[in-house]
């Protein structure tokens, strides 16, 4: 009898932490995600805090800070026509101003109604600088135009190319004063570092076209 019960109280210590252990590693997992989602929007947001000379585009996401007035304070979308709505200003144009530049006229306009305002600007989210990939890659689609980003780097985010692919044919399709011009690009060639002119710094808006 002895004998049974102590196997069953060793059997039931086993299951007890077989199971804490499998609770634990699930929570570590969700956590670890949790974590993920968290550092993601800042990492973009981050583009704009380092570039004082950002200009704020449409869809981009704003946080307005203004001190002690709860009720100003806010988080905005910059709408396709590059404007935003606040309380008491009503619609103000936001697109082709630096975050500094939009806080001074916000500033401006709430001195009618409040003394001495403070107002801080922050990008939370760039969505207006964009390149986009289409063709022959795993992920096509939109994607984030970091600062200095190269074709070459933007290929590399797509997961790389079908087995129908020519990298040797890639082109990229840019607008040029009204007019839509063609790049040519080599990817065989940009990664053997020939012909480096080629490997052209993106601008928001291009779209690199894989055949």
């Amino acid at each position: 009898m002895k004998n049974t019960i102590l196997l069953i109280l060793a059997c039931g210590l086993t299951v007890g932490i077989a199971q804490a252990s499998s609770e634990k590693s699930a929570k570590a997992k969700k956590e670890g995600a949790k974590g993920s989602q968290v550092h993601a929007a800042p990492a973009v947001a981050l583009v704009a805090a380092d570039d004082p000379t950002y200009k704020i585009g449409a869809d981009d996401i704003l946080k307005i800070d203004v001190w002690r007035e709860d009720q100003l304070t806010r988080t905005v979308p910059v709408r396709p026509d590059g404007r935003i709505t606040l309380p008491l200003l009503n619609d103000m144009r936001a697109s082709g101003l630096t975050p500094m530049e939009l806080a001074g006229a916000i500033r401006d306009e709430l001195k009618n109604f409040v003394n001495n305002p403070q107002v801080t600007v922050s990008v939370m989210e760039i969505n207006s600088r964009r390149i986009y990939v289409t063709g022959e890659v795993a992920k096509s689609g939109a994607f984030g135009l970091l600062p200095h980003m190269t074709a070459l780097q933007a290929i590399s985010s797509t997961g790389g190319f079908t087995q129908f692919a020519r990298p040797k044919n890639i082109y990229i399709l840019r607008t040029e004063k009204g007019q839509q011009v063609k790049l040519p690009f080599n990817y065989k060639e940009a990664v053997r570092g020939r012909n480096p002119e080629q490997n052209i710094e993106l601008q928001p808006g291009d779209v690199i076209v894989v055949p």
